[in-house]
């Protein structure tokens, strides 16, 4: 989990954030500050490749198990079959504003790319929408990064998550964990470990069979 503290009684749920397709390089980076300092449970990539970009992140995805999908169908069936929402982030019509808090249980949030927000395709996957009220006159929306992080402390709030400690000025930084693969790559889920491991077990006893088969009919 990002954040050690989420097991306390009295959290009503965990977030998840999904990144399907956003465009600008830096956004993945930050968006992963984001996520370990409002306790997300884990960030979904979605797309055609494993890597991403770390810049913006001063280390933060280090705290962030992320997991990987090559369609956005595949990523929303494995999260309704845990019983998750998914809820986009994006200004239209029957969207709720996050600051009313409209949660329920286990939630994933989806992000558009910066400009187009989300499509269609995307839409029709979410169970409902929220969008962040503004006040001012100079700009039609906000970038992925801050609309995302803007919900992700709505959420944290509306969830519970214990705050996390705080020493001088900054919050205090756990113990950062050791990397499994080299950064910016997704690494493999236990299931995928163990679907190597078994592939591995079993060319190998292939392997051992033709060669004791090979001996016999030398």
């Amino acid at each position: 989990m990002a954040d050690g503290g989420k097991d306390g009684s009295g959290v009503r749920g965990k977030s998840y954030v999904i990144v399907h397709n956003v465009s600008k390089r830096a956004n993945v980076g930050t968006l992963a500050r984001s996520c370990t300092a409002f306790g997300v449970e884990e960030l979904l990539i979605v797309g055609s490749s494993k890597n991403f970009n770390t810049f913006g992140s001063h280390g933060s995805c280090d705290f962030v198990k992320f997991r990987h999908f090559y369609t956005l169908e595949d990523c929303v069936a494995w999260l309704r079959g845990r019983g998750t929402r998914v809820l986009g982030i994006e200004i239209c019509d029957g969207a709720h504003n996050v600051a009313s808090h409209p949660f329920h249980g286990d939630t994933a949030f989806l992000l558009g790319n910066e400009g187009d927000g989300l499509s269609a395709k995307q839409m029709a996957l979410c169970d409902g929408f929220v969008y962040i009220a503004q006040h001012g006159e100079g700009t039609a929306s906000l970038n992925v990064t801050v609309a995302g992080s803007i919900v992700l402390h709505h959420f944290a709030t509306w969830a519970r998550f214990p705050e996390r400690e705080r020493e001088g000025f900054k919050f205090v930084v756990g113990d950062r964990p050791p990397r499994t693969t080299k950064r910016g790559v997704v690494p493999p889920t236990e299931e995928e470990l163990a679907e190597i491991r078994a592939r591995r077990a079993g060319a190998s006893a292939q392997d051992d069979g033709e060669t004791f088969g090979g001996d016999l009919f030398d």
